[in-house]
């Protein structure tokens, strides 16, 4: 398609496209980005304080395109949507995981030490306390980090992080020696 893609790309009006790829699909254009030649297109049915989806396709790439029908303007401030209480849900737990994760990364320890917690951490809840791994906020393992350097916790839970960090060390040895 041509340059002049964008100058018939009406905003709010619903085409069926198909690209240079060959795939195809309906969309209402939300709006059209002359400097970049990007449109931005709502794809399939959206209702009132729903989500939208929506694809951001270069014109360059529409090898066709068929009008279908006018529509509303989809950014009519009037009839927007925005539910500032499930943004604000969604911000505290995006802020919540990303404390969990930091809290993850060792200051000071080494790659090793960084691979254990690493492995630790996709199956027990861990933090780093200086340069100590504490799991399940009970059991603790010293540097060097050997089955050997488990403490605290219950019984079980030890022995659950002994096995665990057995297996780890395994698996980074087979990974140093390949």
């Amino acid at each position: 398609m041509d340059s002049t893609v964008g100058e018939e790309l009406g905003v709010g009006c619903f085409f069926s496209f198909r690209t240079t790829l060959g795939e195809e699909f309906e969309g209402q254009i939300i709006t059209y980005d002359r400097p970049t030649n990007i449109v931005l297109i709502q794809k399939g049915a959206w209702k009132p304080g729903g989500r939208r989806n929506v694809r951001f396709l270069k014109t360059t790439y529409i090898k066709d395109l068929t009008f279908l029908r006018r529509g509303d303007d989809p950014l009519d401030s009037k009839k927007c949507f925005l539910d500032l209480a499930g943004l604000q849900a969604r911000e505290e737990a995006a802020l919540r995981q990303a404390e969990i994760e930091a809290e993850r990364i060792g200051v000071g320890v080494t790659g090793e030490a960084q691979n254990i917690i690493d492995a630790l951490s996709k199956t027990l809840p861990v933090r780093w306390d200086k340069t100590a791994i504490v799991v399940m906020d009970e059991v603790r393992v010293n540097n060097p980090y050997f089955p050997e350097n488990v403490n605290g916790g219950t019984p079980a839970a030890n022995e659950r992080v002994k096995k665990v960090l057995e297996l780890e060390r395994r698996r980074l040895q087979a990974r140093s020696s390949a």
